[in-house]
């Protein structure tokens, strides 16, 4: 079995689109094990200070998110936003990858897309 991972689920995802589980669901289906986010809820709420990345809430968020992310020890961190990606592989221990990084075939076959 693979190692888990942590998935990241973008703002624009969950708050914008409503798309709450969608691809933790099919990740899970491709096998992946998924860790827990701690207080994931908490952090979407300060996603506006991404705007002033010199300020002092950019760089709590990243320290908190990060944090997050580890707190269940994946072996990886996994998002499906570019932009997420870019701020969380400035501060995250383990490697961060995006979810188009993953094995297409597995994802695939786990949404009924083959």
């Amino acid at each position: 079995m693979a190692e888990p991972i942590a998935y990241h689920a973008p703002c624009s995802l969950q708050h914008g689109l409503k798309q709450k589980g969608i691809v933790e669901a099919v990740l899970r289906d491709a096998g992946y094990t998924l860790t827990v986010v701690a207080g994931c809820a908490r952090l979407l709420r300060f996603c506006r200070n991404l705007l002033d990345p010199a300020g002092r809430a950019f760089r709590a968020l990243l320290t908190n998110k990060v944090k997050a992310l580890e707190s269940g020890k994946p072996a990886a961190i996994c998002t499906s936003n570019i932009g997420c990606l870019l701020h969380i592989e400035t501060g995250a221990a383990k490697p961060v990858f995006a979810l188009d990084r993953a094995p297409r075939r597995r994802l695939a076959e786990a949404a009924g897309l083959t």
